[in-house]
């Protein structure tokens, strides 16, 4: 039951981070081509709440997508199994997603 969790949590994520990847792509071409700089660029994403929450919301898919994917990888090509493969996806997942909302919060953020 819990693999099966996985597996749709990966997928939700993946399904989640599809758009947001092809919008973050968008927006790249589109800033590079205006001959935007990035002070031009972060002073329109400063105070951004529709920013903030877009990238927030693909941090947390792709904490939970990498974090599943590397457990998976450690199961299968380590045969590690047990609490250790548990803790050791959850500090990925908490450590990714704690790396990726600072860089949110630093692109977003009013300071």
């Amino acid at each position: 039951m819990v693999e099966l969790r996985l597996y749709l949590a990966q997928r939700i994520s993946a399904a989640i981070m599809a758009p947001l990847v092809l919008l973050h792509l968008g927006v790249m071409i589109y800033a590079i081509q205006g001959g935007l700089s990035a002070d031009e660029i972060l002073a329109r994403t400063r105070g951004s709440l529709l920013w903030g929450g877009t990238y927030g919301l693909f941090v947390l898919a792709a904490s939970v997508h990498a974090a599943i994917g590397l457990r998976n990888i450690m199961r299968e090509w380590w045969q590690m199994t047990g609490p250790l493969l548990n803790v050791l996806s959850w500090i990925f997942a908490v450590s990714l997603l704690a790396a990726g909302l600072r860089a949110v919060a630093a692109v977003v953020g009013t300071a």
